[in-house]
């Protein structure tokens, strides 16, 4: 039996690792951290009994991705659908609100109502033909070329000076801008439209579920898979140099797949010299400084919709939003920084005791920083839900420097694999039909830092995966294995 060696147990790592040992492999996935998951781990980092998200908090792209479709994830955790998806708050107690509903978000954004309904309905209704286009390898024809093209025109739309000129109302600028700044790139750019169009045709498709109890509970998942088809999951350890790691023979067929930096193939013996200055060439972007609050009650948001919205983003206007991501470019912080919370309490009650809350919230920062967010923070949502600060019961900070620490494919704290840019959504990590894999025999890499990028949906896993098999000579689809 080929053995196959996965390093990382993020989900791409457990969907890599889940895929080869269905199809038939002994797999061993080795961990650097005490616990699995990634970026989807869970844990009482403040108080007891207060459950909070270490990276990902909720997650769009999980149950439209064709690998967590093919693996039952819709029936293996109990999830919950929001009726709104975001919001996004300013000030004198107005908000845009994206309801899973697009015809009632459009009608809440009063002259601009056709605007929204334009740019995002047919997006939303063609969600699978986006998610086409944008989860997989860029250089290939889609299987929707006319939802493909709407989405590119659409793009352009949003992703240059013309996006000026969309909306007449704050409320759907900024509604717009807080969904495209999750891409942490400079804006408006092309690479935040792309990123952010997805997210919010996926808001008023499937909505942004999240999983009750955590994140953690997808890791839990794939793991319990993993381990039904004979895989095992060491924990604790901490690989840093391939050439002393023992995976195995690659004339046997033995595999070995890094959901990690692609800085780590630097450590293979046998890497090629123009592979390796793709590798180092591979640019890290902004980081993420964030900080967990529990809370004695819910935030008391100004505007009652905004309160029922488990994903907030609080930074204001929409010239207020790029002001901040375009600071963070340049190097600098801004005393009004978008912020991107969650509050998963507002909907499920095991994250945190009777009547207390638990909060998420992440800033960018330039990459590296020991910025400790906390103030900033609390400003900025006492902006927007004045007594705020009263609430805070225990928080706990952790500054882009510490996050490699933490999880060491964060380099510099870049919670999104690399900088996501146009260049770097297509030469991930290289330009190549198929990125996954490596000029080392038997070697794949199967981490974001691959198509299709940041994102809890497996795909890069499944990708690397699926590239591995076909070199076996044992094409999988995912049809054959679940």
């Amino acid at each position: 039996m080929a053995h196959a060696t996965i390093i990382g147990s993020g989900p791409n790592g457990l969907a890599a690792a889940v895929s080869m040992a269905r199809a038939g492999y002994r797999v061993r996935v080795l961990e650097a951290a005490a616990t699995i998951g990634g970026g989807v781990r869970s844990e009482a980092s403040t108080l007891p009994g207060f459950v909070h998200d270490i990276c990902s908090a909720v997650h769009p792209a999980a149950l439209a991705s064709p690998f967590f479709q093919a693996f039952g994830l819709a029936d293996r955790i109990d999830w919950i659908r929001p009726a709104i998806s975001y919001a996004h708050p300013l000030d004198d107690g107005r908000a845009g609100v994206a309801w899973r509903d697009v015809e009632r978000t459009a009608a809440g954004l009063g002259v601009d109502e056709r605007a929204w309904l334009s740019r995002l309905r047919p997006l939303s209704a063609h969600i699978g033909g986006v998610v086409d286009f944008t989860g997989n390898q860029m250089l290939r024809i889609p299987r929707d070329p006319v939802t493909a093209v709407r989405f590119a025109l659409r793009m352009l739309d949003q992703g240059t000076p013309l996006a000026k000129r969309t909306f007449r109302t704050e409320e759907a600028a900024a509604l717009l801008s807080g969904v495209l700044a999750h891409a942490n790139t400079p804006l408006p750019s092309l690479a935040g439209a792309a990123a952010g169009l997805l997210l919010a045709a996926q808001a008023h498709a499937g909505g942004w579920m999240y999983p009750r109890g955590g994140a953690q509970r997808i890791a839990d998942a794939l793991a319990a898979d993993l381990r039904a088809h004979g895989g095992e999951i060491e924990t604790g350890v901490h690989v840093t140099d391939l050439g002393a790691l023992d995976w195995g023979d690659p004339a046997r067929g033995d595999v070995l797949l890094l959901d990690t930096s692609p800085r780590l193939l630097l450590s293979h013996p046998d890497v090629p010299s123009r592979y390796a200055r793709a590798v180092e060439g591979y640019r890290y972007g902004p980081a993420a400084a964030k900080v967990d609050f529990a809370l004695d009650g819910p935030v008391p948001w100004t505007n009652p919709d905004v309160a029922l919205a488990p994903t907030v983003h609080v930074g204001g206007t929409r010239e207020e939003v790029w002001a901040s991501e375009n600071a963070v470019a340049h190097g600098r912080v801004s005393e009004r920084p978008y912020v991107l919370t969650s509050q998963p309490s507002v909907l499920d009650d095991s994250r945190a005791p009777a009547g207390k809350a638990v909060l998420w919230a992440y800033i960018h920062v330039p990459q590296g920083s020991d910025l400790d967010a906390t103030e900033l923070v609390t400003r900025q949502i006492e902006r927007f839900a004045p007594g705020f600060r009263d609430r805070i019961l225990a928080h706990h900070a952790v500054p882009a420097s510490a996050r490699e620490a933490i999880n060491p494919a964060e380099i510099g704290g870049d919670i999104l694999g690399g900088a996501f840019t146009i260049r770097q959504a297509i030469r991930r990590p290289t330009l190549s039909t198929a990125p996954w894999r490596t000029p080392m025999p038997g070697v794949y890499l199967a981490s974001a830092s691959t198509p299709p990028g940041p994102g809890v949906n497996g795909l890069s896993g499944w990708h690397a995966a699926r590239t591995a098999l076909k070199d076996a000579g044992a094409p999988a689809s995912l049809a054959d294995l679940f």
